[in-house]
């Protein structure tokens, strides 16, 4: 009950709010939302700790998506989706946020959480991306890499 408690606190906080403003500029301007999937998957390759890795192939799906959609290779996703999905990695790249990513271990609590909460919420999104990518040749996967390690549980 605390998990969810935390997502309710993030989504109704300025922070998420304005990732979801900022979301909308994203969606729109291709150049920005490579920019933003880099910092994601950047960010992401500095983790570690169990279960980081189903994290990161779940991170890795995402962006491959978007990058199709930007790219428009793909453009079945609804608007909505998209607009989640952004502004989850603008709060998660964004180093100010309810737990301040400086804070040790605890401050990448809410961005992880509010992650989770997004890659349950768009399933059926990303799955539906997933048979589009297997019938559409193979997936374009850039292997992130760390700027530092944080070890996560």
């Amino acid at each position: 009950m605390a998990n969810k408690s935390l997502i309710t606190r993030v989504l109704t906080s300025i922070f998420f709010k304005r990732a979801n403003i900022g979301a909308v500029r994203y969606a729109r301007n291709t150049r920005s939302l490579y920019n933003l999937i880099r910092e994601a998957l950047n960010k992401s390759g500095g983790l570690s700790g169990k279960n980081i890795a189903a994290f990161r192939e779940q991170l890795s799906i995402v962006t491959r998506l978007l990058k199709a959609y930007a790219s428009g290779e793909y453009r079945q996703l609804p608007w909505k989706t998209l607009i989640r999905m952004i502004a989850v990695l603008i709060y998660f790249v964004s180093p100010i946020d309810i737990l301040p990513d400086f804070l040790p271990i605890v401050g990448l609590t809410d961005d992880i959480a509010l992650m989770l909460w997004m890659f349950s919420g768009i399933k059926d999104d990303i799955d539906k991306y997933r048979q589009w990518e297997q019938t559409n040749g193979n997936p374009q996967d850039e292997a992130p890499r760390p700027t530092k390690t944080i070890k996560i549980g």
